[in-house]
């Protein structure tokens, strides 16, 4: 046996050397997913002399993707840089440059529009209406290219207003009159090309004969589509994922893509890997309890060699300032860096933030404004996109009056409705229409900077390039008199991206690389371009937490109506929000934390919440249970009362104002507290304190009756 193969366990080893068409690797939080999709490609190739190249290896982030090359050069050397290891988006890039010729709008240099340039465009065709009303439309657009869906569709199932069907029609030829695409196109519109050319088909199933996609959970309808036009006959299909960690519904994600891999492609081995290397027994004991609750999941169990470790702890605290005030007393340990507090709405960090300030305690916020976003860069993004590509009106919208140009919002439309009109680009638009003389000469000097940049673009080294239209834009000078105190921090914000251009050669083609990477792979720059403190405890949302690990984790806000939000109007919505919890939970290696508030303040106003329905799945022997005072003494942590409250015996009507009519299912006394676990009719339950709750009316047996 190769040393690769040594350090698997047994169904590791399983998944890594399966030989059949179609393979279902269905891969628990923290049990070597990864170690096994790479280790096979490096199989594959090694053992079964499977050309490199005819293999594509498919996942969602650049870094995963980075890492996946990695590691398997490091078995096979040499070999991950001929395997084909890329994003579904960046994969659909490939595709659609590679075969630009075959569409009749596409050129080879296209650019790729973000969400807010996606706005923009809309924008351009609807100018009379602002941002805030067409930002809907946008999402929606969004959503039906992630489900496939063209303008001719039934787009019920995306939105009901009567215009959605004519506002993407527009959205959907202006986007290819210009000859870009936007995020969801890059899966939507190779399903088109390959659909619709056979031989393409063909040629790319002949050359990939195998396919393998990691976090398939996380795939939406348009990747399934692609996948299966991939799976050519005699192709090996295996995609490795966790239907219990699939939370992201919100950006298009499909849990079915996974729980119908067995029935979508035939004769499918189901290989689970069930072995947790993260966390500790007690942790992993909770995180199945609570997931167990979902009835729409393959089902596995995660387990461990791990079986020391403590209980976690369920906290009940008056308000969010107790709450941050408990953190910062857990803090006091110094363990920082390896500290995560989880919230499910990123409006729940300040608390955080204001205490920790207080207090002097370091702390860094992940999922706050990305470096790709600011400002500056998104102003030299625009410059560069629109020297690729003249007929960028999205681009041409953002630049042409930065800095101040005289050219105000009408004239931008006319010359952008002038540009469709007679099919010419917006620098001969512009000139073909009577501009006032500010205006004119505000445009003059716009032409002389693009023509200026154009004779160097293919002469200079594309950082030095990047630096001289930085220069010549005359921006700096524009975010300097617009306000001092940013102007700093913008300049080095535009060096950190320079100096990224380094490395990527000369000319438009350079450009157009530079221009790609960047937006498919939106971390990649600018993570050093503000220093953190490294000692830090970390603040983050339950979503951003995907694929990280804390040695402690303290799960926060665990409130009825907070976390479940209680907006949830399905019960597929309710088991997402589960998953979310169980993600959050397997975080954690050692330690553990839920915290649970009695009252908030939100937009200003108190409001009192019940105990998250999630914290009752937990079962009483797995957490041990107290206030947040007695914690902050230091008296030590009490465990929930095995006996039943008095006065609240089981079997005893309830009536929520919000949840309806159910009864005691149990009660009992954690930190000084008297609390109940109700089973409503509905089939929801939830872990309420009487004494705190105003909406809950509790009935003895004779009133029911």
């Amino acid at each position: 046996m190769t040393n690769y193969l040594k350090s698997l366990n047994p169904s590791q080893l399983e998944a890594v050397t399966y030989e059949g068409s179609s393979l279902l690797i269905l891969a628990g939080a923290g049990s070597g997913k990864t170690r096994v999709i790479t280790t096979r490609i490096a199989w594959l190739i090694d053992q079964k002399l499977m050309n490199p190249r005819s293999i594509l290896a498919v996942t969602f982030t650049n870094k995963a993707a980075g890492e996946m090359r990695e590691r398997v050069n490091s078995m096979v050397p040499g070999a991950g840089a001929a395997v084909m290891i890329r994003t579904f988006h960046s994969f659909g890039a490939w595709l659609m440059r590679n075969n630009a010729h075959l569409t009749a709008d596409l050129k080879q240099s296209f650019s790729i529009y973000d969400d807010d340039d996606s706005l923009s465009l809309l924008q351009t065709i609807f100018p009379d209406k602002n941002k805030k009303k067409l930002s809907p439309y946008s999402k929606w657009i969004s959503r039906a290219k992630d489900y496939c869906l063209t303008p001719e569709d039934d787009l019920s199932q995306i939105a009901t207003v009567p215009d959605f069907a004519d506002v993407y029609n527009f959205y959907e030829q202006k986007l290819r009159s210009v000859g870009n695409l936007d995020f969801g196109g890059l899966i939507s519109r190779p399903v088109e090309l390959l659909k619709e050319n056979d031989e393409l088909r063909r040629r790319i199933c002949q050359r990939f004969r195998v396919v393998m996609v990691d976090e398939y959970q996380d795939s939406n309808i348009a990747q399934y589509e692609l996948l299966k036009l991939l799976s050519g006959a005699g192709n090996s299909i295996c995609v490795v994922g966790d239907d219990d960690q699939s939370i992201y519904k919100f950006r298009g994600a499909e849990v079915r893509n996974i729980l119908s891999f067995p029935q979508e492609f035939p004769d499918t081995k189901i290989i689970k890997l069930e072995q947790n290397y993260r966390s500790t027994a007690p942790i992993l004991e909770i995180a199945s309890e609570v997931v167990v609750n979902n009835e729409n999941r393959l089902g596995k169990k995660l387990w461990t060699e791990r079986s020391e470790g403590e209980k976690a702890k369920i906290v009940y605290l008056d308000n969010q300032a107790a709450e941050a005030d408990f953190c910062a007393a857990l803090l006091e340990d110094g363990n920082l860096s390896d500290t995560a507090i989880l919230y499910r709405t990123n409006a729940q960090s300040m608390s955080f933030e204001t205490c920790f300030s207080r207090l002097g305690i370091p702390y860094k916020i992940v999922g706050a404004l990305r470096f790709l976003e600011r400002e500056e860069i998104k102003d030299i993004i625009a410059l560069l996109s629109f020297m690729v590509n003249k007929n960028d009106a999205v681009a041409f919208t953002r630049i042409i009056n930065k800095p101040t140009r005289g050219i105000g919002k009408v004239t931008v439309n006319k010359i952008i409705s002038e540009s469709a009109k007679l099919n010419v680009d917006l620098i001969l638009a512009g000139f073909s229409i009577k501009l006032s003389a500010k205006a004119q000469a505000g445009f003059n000097n716009f032409k002389k900077l693009i023509d200026f940049m154009d004779s160097k673009i293919d002469i200079m080294p594309l950082s030095e390039f990047l630096a001289e239209l930085v220069e010549e834009s005359h921006l700096l000078d524009y975010y300097l008199k617009k306000d001092e105190t940013t102007a700093s921090a913008k300049e080095n914000n535009l060096n950190e991206l320079v100096s990224a251009a380094s490395g990527y050669g000369t000319g438009r083609e350079a450009l157009v690389l530079f221009l790609e990477e960047l937006e498919l792979d939106r971390e990649a720059v600018g993570n050093n371009s503000s220093p953190e403190v490294e000692d830090a405890v970390t603040l983050i949302t339950m979503h951003n937490t995907k694929g990280l690990e804390f040695d402690r984790v303290i799960i926060t806000g665990m409130e009825e109506g907070l976390f479940p939000s209680g907006r949830e109007e399905s019960p597929e919505e309710l088991e997402e929000e589960r998953r979310i919890f169980y993600v959050s939970i397997t975080r954690a290696k050692n330690e553990l934390y839920f915290t649970s508030c009695r009252s908030r303040r939100i937009w200003g106003r108190t409001q009192f919440f019940a105990p998250s329905m999630f914290l009752s799945e937990i079962p009483d022997e797995q957490v041990e249970v107290l206030d947040g005072a007695s914690a902050r003494k230091g008296t030590g942590f009490s465990g929930s009362s095995e006996t039943e409250a008095a006065g609240y015996k089981a079997g005893t009507a309830v009536f929520h104002e919000d949840y309806g009519s159910g009864v005691i299912a149990k009660s009992g006394e954690a930190g000084g507290q008297i609390y109940i676990i109700v089973q409503f009719e509905s089939g929801r339950s939830g872990r309420f304190l009487p004494e705190y709750d105003s909406h809950l009316e509790i009935f003895g047996n004779d009133e029911w009756s």
